[in-house]
């Protein structure tokens, strides 16, 4: 099956979008402009199968091993924000623990997740600082995601995304990442560096997989 794209999800160009890879569960496609990896609407999970998906993951703040891989965004966060700073961790999930670690460092923090805590009104008030920790490949239109995230940041603040940076093809064939069928949206270095352009951000890449963009 060929998939009918008619424009970018993050930049909304209409033209410049090729075929990138493609295997038996699905078509990847690449936008010339921004580098963002996609994969049609087509292809998205419904809801339920979403939740389905992410009641599967034992995440726990009680979890040493977790807490390791969410420092990996913690630490560079938690270096550049002043003491007793106002959170949001976006896409808490089924067990929230990132939230938790920077409250026992004194930060304040909200949560909210459109499945496990979808109070709507943490996205109305402005942070120091946002976390998005394994939550922005999920997105299917990461044009008005991605835009309301940067909308809660204040002036001075930083937002923090996780998520893992796909390479060339040959990679991306062989990456285990793409095979999450709630995996839609996949970002580079590139894709990050077009993003803090759009938005006149300062960024720092941390590693393979964090970005922190600061207004």
């Amino acid at each position: 099956m060929t998939a009918i794209v008619q424009q970018c999800p993050l930049c909304l160009q209409s033209s410049g979008i090729l075929p990138f890879y493609s295997n038996k569960s699905r078509e990847f496609y690449r936008c010339t402009r921004c580098a963002l990896i996609f994969v049609p609407p087509s292809y998205f999970l419904s809801p339920l199968q979403e939740k389905a998906e992410y009641d599967k993951h034992q995440n726990s703040p009680n979890d040493p091993g977790y807490r390791t891989f969410l420092s990996k965004l913690f630490q560079p966060m938690q270096e550049r924000i002043t003491p007793g700073s106002k959170g949001l961790d976006f896409g808490s999930g089924p067990g929230p623990t990132l939230s938790i670690m920077f409250e026992e460092q004194g930060h304040e923090m909200h949560i909210y997740d459109p499945f496990y805590a979808p109070d709507r009104d943490v996205l109305k008030i402005e942070y120091d600082f946002v976390c998005a920790s394994e939550v922005v490949e999920h997105f299917h239109k990461p044009a008005t995601d991605l835009s309301l995230l940067w909308s809660l940041v204040k002036t001075d603040g930083c937002l923090g995304i996780m998520t893992g940076m796909a390479q060339d093809t040959e990679a991306f064939a062989k990456w285990r990442y793409k095979d999450d069928l709630s995996h839609v949206s996949f970002f580079s270095v590139q894709t990050m560096e077009w993003l803090a352009g759009e938005w006149q951000a300062g960024l720092h890449l941390m590693g393979n997989n964090v970005s922190l963009f600061r207004k």
